[in-house]
């Protein structure tokens, strides 16, 4: 049975792969970028989604300029806190379920274990608070259709990441310094995609519950090692890349040393984890590559 989607944050590198999916499905999708719906204006949220009486929203609207939100986190606030909040309003409103996309930056990055889905959250940035406040916001307004969907990492053809900037540097440095003391999943916007997707059809099937759940890719990495597979994967010599610490590279908003997370509540859904991120990385490459280098 096709059902309704409403994509916020379209335009993004997540939004254009959920889109590019759903359409794909043959759904009725309705996509809006940033300059289609502001969602930090609740009127325009409240009118947007009434007119189109969508089965599931999912947010992929979000301020992602982590440094800049030290300084700007009011503004960040608004589009990552009140603008989920809105939207679940409306939801609440029609009956929508919303599938709101969050960050591993809520934890604060110490564990030396996976977090699962409800370890306790400690944001160490402006960045980090104002997705947790995201998050608080939708699960209060939908506690039987807010689902929250953690994600880190993230790299696609459709947008700057860490993958494509490594591909552009192999070809224009000698050597490359990648820090090796942060750790994590690199996560495929693709793979992502797939599993917003099918969680949507498992919450409208009375399936999966409302709650949090981990979209990332399992298995974990460094930064160091995922730039040393990329110059692999380009027929590189691996040795360009060397080994530093965070030391070397601070940054106004500190970075978690360990963002790997745990996947225990897929099986609440009747789903599987996201693919390893390795098994990910070579399934996307050429995309990637192409989308670098055309």
């Amino acid at each position: 049975m096709t059902s309704n989607w409403l994509i916020t944050g379209a335009g993004g590198m997540l939004g254009k792969d959920l889109m590019a999916r759903l359409t794909a499905d043959m759904e009725q999708v309705v996509g809006l970028a940033r300059g289609d719906l502001d969602i930090t204006d609740p009127d325009a949220v409240h009118e947007t989604v009434a007119e189109h009486r969508p089965d599931v929203v999912v947010n992929c609207a979000a301020w992602t300029a982590v440094d800049d939100a030290e300084t700007q986190e009011a503004e960040a606030l608004r589009i990552n806190g009140h603008g989920p909040r809105n939207l679940a309003a409306a939801c609440a409103a029609t009956g929508a379920k919303l599938l709101q996309v969050s960050t591993d930056y809520v934890f604060a990055g110490d564990a030396v274990s996976p977090y699962a889905e409800d370890a306790p959250t400690a944001p160490r940035s402006a960045y980090g608070r104002t997705k947790l406040a995201g998050e608080q916001a939708v699960l209060a307004a939908l506690p039987h259709s807010g689902y929250v969907v953690r994600t880190a990492w993230l790299y696609g053809a459709g947008g700057g990441n860490f993958v494509r900037t490594m591909i552009k540097l192999e070809s224009v440095k000698d050597t490359l310094d990648v820090v090796d003391d942060q750790r994590g999943q690199p996560t495929w916007t693709v793979d992502l995609a797939d599993r917003l997707v099918r969680l949507g059809r498992s919450a409208l099937n009375g399936v999966a519950p409302a709650g949090i759940y981990h979209g990332t890719s399992t298995g974990e990495t460094t930064w160091f090692d995922l730039a040393r597979e990329i110059f692999r994967l380009l027929g590189a010599d691996t040795e360009r890349v060397r080994p530093t610490t965070s030391a070397a590279y601070l940054r106004p908003a500190p970075r978690p040393s360990f963002s790997v997370l745990g996947h225990g509540r897929w099986a609440a859904a009747e789903l599987e984890p996201i693919q390893g991120w390795r098994e990910a990385l070579y399934e996307a490459f050429p995309a990637m590559a192409a989308a670098e280098r055309p």
